[in-house]
């Protein structure tokens, strides 16, 4: 893929999120207005008619609230569930780094002494013999 290719496809990519973000938005705003009315929220199950502690505000608020919690409680656990390929990655990460450097010494031919075997010949029973007439 060439360079203006990718380029292009990371703008498309930047207009259809900048999009969706607007129209998203857009709904937040006309829920919120369609839902101006107070509301009491009580937070004490056990006398509903006096409740210990209860808080007047709109009604968007708690649902947009609400909203905003389960993005962020489903995000850390995506998260946290990724834990064991994001360590995978960083341990294939090193490994290739490790071989790349290897790979680059055998190019400028000082590899380090164990890491490749110095050609020998090969002991008298794996050597080929002439075939019988």
């Amino acid at each position: 893929m060439t360079g203006a290719l990718r380029s292009a496809g990371g703008f498309l990519r930047k207009l259809v999120a900048a999009l969706i973000l607007g129209l998203l938005a857009v709904l937040i705003i006309a829920f919120a207005v369609a839902n101006r009315q107070f509301v009491t929220l009580s937070f004490d199950p056990f006398d509903p008619a006096q409740p210990a502690y209860s808080q007047s505000m709109w009604l968007f608020a708690p649902i947009i609230l609400a909203l905003v919690i389960g993005v962020v409680i489903g995000g850390a656990a995506a998260w946290l569930r990724h834990g064991r390929w994001r360590r995978t990655a960083r341990r294939l990460e090193r490994e290739l780094g490790r071989l790349r450097e290897e790979l680059d010494a055998h190019k400028r031919g000082t590899s380090a002494p164990g890491i490749v075997p110095e050609a020998s010949a090969p002991p008298e029973r794996l050597q080929l013999k002439p075939p019988l007439r």
